[in-house]
Order: structure tokens, then sequence, then C-alpha cells
């Protein structure tokens, strides 16, 4: 019975609060504002909204081809529609339960493909580590062209003191971490270990895989697609077709924590994206209006192809 709140619970906060803050959100808008971002939506190119949809395709397609990679050198020969499909679920579990997806995406290799869950979600988390590395590049490459901005914004939400606190926690947890987890013979630490074991065997399988390089290429052609797909979008909006290459990458930074952080970007990217261009002087209803027109359209992508993919799974694999 617990288990069954705490599952709903777990849906509904995320979902209550991305409401919440929409409503915020309308309501902190006059009138005039509102019929202008309706404007926006009515007179927006969706050509380009289109275009970045099938960028999008790309993306999925080449996360799940790069998962192969991983699940090749732990000896599992897996379809590629089911991966294709088990990463179209994770997208849309996502948008219920924040970075659910990648539980969901073990769970359908090891109904259908019979791997191990340590060892699937194991690839998971290493495949994780890997696009976290990349997003750093993104920021110390907006720290360094848009540095300014970029100091603006953040100590305007939080102080710097406070910052680097919560900078100096984090490097001593996770030095305190890695100590413990080597050299450590703690009863409890070996038992996690033994635990674990099929975890980090999947973990650890990028440093041992054959083809390394064709595992880097598709993981910078993952992140070049999520970028791409965020400047195609800017000429939908003439308020947001001559903004630099700076603010895209800023922009696509802060969209991109909205999304990790949340369920999927829900209430919180658009307002996230608006507060960012209205730096580089665009129009709060227009920034606002992109914001919507970007997740709005990756959204219903992403519920179309997760449903679809729910329903093809069981009858592509019968046997």
């Amino acid at each position: 019975m617990k288990s069954k709140i705490s599952k709903w619970l777990s849906i509904l906060i995320p979902l209550i609060l991305g409401i919440g803050l929409i409503t915020y959100q309308y309501h902190n808008f006059s009138d005039q504002q509102i019929i202008e971002i309706k404007g926006y939506f009515k007179n927006a190119d969706y050509i380009y909204i289109y275009l970045s949809l099938i960028i999008a395709l790309f993306g999925f397609w080449s996360r799940a081809y790069r998962w192969k990679f991983s699940l090749e050198q732990l000896g599992y020969q897996t379809k590629f529609h089911n991966n294709l499909m088990a990463v179209c679920i994770a997208y849309l579990m996502n948008l219920t339960i924040p970075r659910s997806g990648e539980i969901s995406r073990a769970l359908v290799l090891k109904k259908y493909e019979e791997v191990p869950f340590d060892k699937a979600f194991g690839t998971i988390v290493a495949e994780r580590v890997v696009d976290f590395l990349i997003f750093l590049l993104f920021v110390v490459s907006a720290f360094i062209i848009e540095f300014d901005i970029l100091k603006e914004y953040v100590t305007k939400h939080i102080p710097i003191e406070k910052l680097s606190i919560l900078f100096g926690i984090a490097v001593v947890g996770f030095i305190s971490f890695v100590i413990i987890w080597f050299y450590s013979n703690w009863k409890i630490v070996n038992l996690l270990k033994d635990k674990f074991s099929g975890l980090i065997e999947g973990m650890t399988s990028i440093l041992k895989m054959k083809h390394k390089w064709a595992f880097l290429f598709h993981s910078f052609f993952i992140w070049f697609t999520y970028l791409l797909m965020f400047y195609i979008t800017i000429f939908a909006l003439k308020e947001t077709s001559s903004i630099s290459i700076g603010a895209v990458i800023v922009g696509f930074i802060f969209g991109s924590l909205a999304i990790g952080f949340t369920n999927s970007g829900f209430g919180v990217y658009p307002f996230i994206i608006a507060e960012i261009l209205f730096l580089y002087a665009v129009p709060q209803t227009a920034g606002t209006a992109f914001g919507w027109l970007i997740w709005t359209s990756q959204t219903i992508l992403t519920v179309a192809l997760g449903g679809l993919s729910f329903l093809l799974l069981p009858i592509l694999n019968r046997k």
C-alpha cells in the first residue's frame, strides 16, 4: 500500500508543481501579454518546428544505436528495434517521474532481450556519465563566450557565497565517496560492491569496448542533434531569429538543466528559456512563446513515439 502511495506521489508532485508554475506564469501576464503570446503561436513558422522534430528522430536513432556497443561488450546481441523502442519509452517515462526512463530502458531489455537488469542499467549509467562530460563542455564553452551574462544570471539567483559552499560540499562528498568505496574494508561497503557487481560491470563496459570511437562519435552526435534542434527553432519566431550563437548555447544549457532535474521540464522549461532570452533583449512574451513551442513540439513527439513503442514491443516480440 505504501509503495503504491509513494509511486503515485512521485508522479503527482512534479505534475502539480508544473501546473502550479504554469498557473503562476499565466496570472503573471496581463491580458495584452497573453494575447501577444497567442499571436506568436499563430504566426510562428512551423516549418522550422517540423525540421527540429526530424532532427530529434536522428537523436533517438543515434542513442539506440550507441547502446549496442556497450551491450555487445557484455556479450549481448540485442535487436536494434528493441533498443530504439526502449529509448522512446524512456523519454516518455521521464515525463512522469524524473529520471525514471533509465530504469524503464533496462526493464524493457530484461523482458524482451533477457539482459540482466543490473548490467543493462549499468550501461545506461555509463552513458549518462559520458553525456554529463559532454554537457560540461557546453557549460565551459558558454562561460568562455558569455561569461558576463552567465555571471549576472547565476549571482542574481544564487549568491557567490552559497555557490562556493555548495561546490565545496560536492567536492568533499565526492572525494570521500571514492576513498571509502575503493579503500574501505567495511562490511556494508563490501556488501554493496557484491550487490552492484553487475551494475559496475555495465558501467565499465565502455572502457573495454572495441568500438570506443564509434561510441564517442554517437555521443557527440546525440548532443549535436539536441543543440541543432534548439538552434533551428529560433527561426520560427522573428523575435528570436537574430539571437547570437552564445545566446543559443546558454539557452540550451539552462533548458537542458530544466529537463534533467524535473519531469522533462514540464512547466519549468518555458519559464527558464524566457528568463534567459530576456537577458538578450528578447521580450518576455516572445521568450515564453518560444519556450512553449520547443517544449510542446518535443513532448508531442515523445508521447507519440513512446506510446507507439508500448504498442509495438509485444507485437514485434511475440516469440
